[in-house]
């Protein structure tokens, strides 16, 4: 075979790899509510050593989001949540924050210094694969007050597209 030829193969092989990534990472909205993925319920510590269980939050609009601290889109979306979670916390929101850093200690020292103000723990690989894994960040799932998998996004997504969805749910 010509180098010419393996070097088409090998194009075409890129271009289609890139679709495929791209079509993985473009925002994803389960089914409608009555038939919505029920989210995986979890039990944690957080930062502060306080147990953080998902279903405590039941009946509240959750915004569920693995992220780092070394992560520069998750840098980027974090001081929005804690804007969203100012404006709507009254009106039944909640934002929690699952870090796949290794250790709580970079974790807590980012927590202060952006003024997180909703619960942030450290997860881990079994977490993050109860949520179909975590093979990139940020990921976010909005989950409706049942528990429901409303939305899922991966990567960072446009501040406008998370309130819209998080009134929406709130209206409901």
């Amino acid at each position: 075979m010509s180098s010419k030829r393996i070097a088409i193969y090998a194009v075409v092989a890129l271009c289609l790899l890139g679709l495929y990534i791209a079509s993985r990472r473009t925002a994803q909205k389960p089914k409608p509510k009555a038939s919505g993925n029920l989210a995986p319920d979890f039990t944690v510590k957080d930062i502060d050593g306080r147990k953080l269980t998902l279903s405590d939050y039941k009946g509240k609009v959750v915004l569920l989001n693995f992220w780092a601290t070394w992560c520069a889109p998750c840098r980027t979306e974090i001081p929005h949540f804690v804007e969203m979670q100012n404006r709507f916390g009254l009106n039944g929101f909640q934002v929690i924050g699952i870090s796949m850093d290794d250790d709580a200690k970079p974790v807590r020292e980012f927590a202060q210094q952006f003024g997180l103000n909703y619960p942030v723990a450290v997860g881990d690989d079994k977490l993050a694969e109860s949520y179909g894994g975590v093979l990139g960040l940020p990921i976010s799932f909005i989950i409706d007050r049942e528990g429901r998998i409303y939305a899922k996004r991966i990567g960072a997504a446009d501040a406008a597209v998370f309130d819209n969805e998080v009134i929406d749910l709130l209206r409901k």
